[in-house]
């Protein structure tokens, strides 16, 4: 979104500079080529006007003066130095003092003998340029007048293409670098502006996310344009709105929950009474299965409250914790538990749930395998880095067939309800990972294999 602002920004800017540089810059070359023609009017008219005061006295009348055309000639001299106009006379008989202008045609000679002061244009192919062509009236010299009065001396100024525009290209550089540092300007303010609305923008956009993940304290801080900040309050409203209906929901559920507690506690009192002891048993089950809805209907209702960065525990720690708990049974029992879990793995589970896991898996084993069978724990993390693992296997009969399938969706078989397994396959799939059932390859038994997504500390 930033390089879309600055592009749009910047093309705007230089649209601007086209519309207004470009028209300076033609101005700024008229402006050098009036300058260049006006000088060199002003030469001509100054040497016209010593030609006719030089060449009308009609020489030097015995005075011991200097001849009047050495006089011209050394005007001419003086005047056309170095990096100057070219500036010539054209007597009345043809003779030129000075040096000639190129590409002057015999009519715009002629015109200009018979009065007329003009500038004229040779055209590119003779060298481009501008001659300015003044004629000296009253001086005649050389010639027989002609008919109109048409054997004026003239004087021409020659002005090039290079004085004509003289000065022109540092001009342009001078602009071109004004341009130049109105965009970079026009582009630095248009940078600033672009970070304080993607900035906001982003912050929007990570509260969002926040509050996606469970965040529902998550709250935008008013940045950025009008539009934006109203923006941001909109989403804080709607925060402290799920926040509000979350925290009603919450509640209620937790109530219902402890609501039923006390009728399921006489429904078992009263399976128990009961004389037919496989009615009670049967009963009793069913008691119990309510028993632990009511008990995932509670624990829900406290996850819901809880922040999500507590959303995490350590595979490892909860591994050795939970056998260490069941190794009294197990020596009673006669099994060996060996425990493999090095180091922290951190998963993306509530420690209450991944110990429910764990006393499940470890509970299957104690109750469904003959007594001495060995018991083998291993945590490990998935080669990338993203799951970590969890491993429980036997050496005991194993699985029988067909009831792997039916254990992972909770259904019974091999003589269990299948709870176990299920509680073990939601809660991998809830962190992002999965559970997978087989025969392990070391020991001969059943292996359950779970894997959770890792967490970030």
């Amino acid at each position: 979104m930033r390089r879309q602002l600055l592009a749009l920004i910047g093309t705007t800017t230089a649209v601007v500079l086209a519309v207004l540089l470009v028209p300076l810059a033609l101005l700024v070359r008229s402006h050098a080529e009036d300058r260049a023609m006006t000088d060199a009017t002003e030469r001509a008219q100054s040497v016209a006007a010593v030609v006719g005061g030089s060449l009308g006295r009609g020489g030097d009348g015995g005075s011991g003066r200097r001849p009047d055309r050495e006089v011209v000639i050394g005007v001419l001299d003086g005047l056309n130095g170095q990096d100057q106009p070219r500036t010539s006379v054209v007597l009345a008989d043809g003779t030129v003092l000075g040096p000639r202008a190129a590409g002057v045609s015999a009519a715009a000679l002629d015109l200009a003998r018979r009065g007329r002061a003009f500038t004229y244009a040779p055209g590119d192919e003779r060298g481009g340029g501008r001659v300015v062509m003044v004629p000296v009236l009253g001086a005649q010299q050389g010639g027989t007048p002609g008919a109109g009065g048409s054997s004026a001396s003239v004087v021409q100024v020659a002005v090039s293409e290079e004085r004509l525009h003289a000065g022109v290209l540092p001009s342009w550089l001078a602009v071109l670098g004004i341009g130049i540092a109105l965009m970079l300007l026009g582009l630095a303010f248009a940078d600033r502006l672009a970070a304080r609305i993607v900035r906001a923008t982003r912050q929007l956009a990570a509260v969002s996310d926040r509050l996606a993940g469970g965040e529902l304290t998550a709250r935008a801080e008013p940045l950025g344009p009008r539009e934006l900040r109203q923006l941001a309050g909109r989403l804080n409203e709607l925060g402290e709105r799920i926040d509000g209906l979350v925290t009603a929901e919450r509640e209620r559920g937790a109530d219902l929950a402890h609501r039923l507690r006390t009728p399921v506690a006489a429904l078992r009192l009263d399976a128990e009474g009961l004389r037919d002891t496989e009615e009670a048993a049967r009963i009793g089950e069913s008691v119990a299965a309510l028993e632990r809805s009511v008990d995932g209907v509670i624990r829900a209702a406290r996850r819901a409250g809880a922040a999500p960065d507590s959303r995490w525990c350590d595979l490892a720690e909860l591994t050795r914790e939970r056998a260490a708990f069941w190794e009294p049974l197990a020596e009673d029992q006669g099994r060996a538990l060996h425990v493999s879990a090095p180091g922290q793995v951190p998963v993306r589970v509530f420690a209450e749930e991944l110990s429910a896991v764990l006393d499940a898996l470890i509970g299957n084993v104690l109750d469904h395998t003959p007594e001495g069978t060995g018991l083998w724990l291993t945590v490990t993390t998935s080669a990338d880095g993203a799951y970590g693992l969890l491993t429980v296997e036997d050496d005991g009969p194993g699985f029988a067939e067909g009831a792997r399938d039916a254990a992972v969706r909770g259904e019974s078989g091999a003589g269990s309800t299948g709870l176990g397994l299920d509680i073990a396959r939601t809660t991998a799939e809830e962190s992002g990972g999965v559970v997978e059932l087989g025969a392990s390859r070391e020991h001969g038994g059943a292996s359950v294999s779970c894997s959770f997504r890792t967490a970030e500390l």
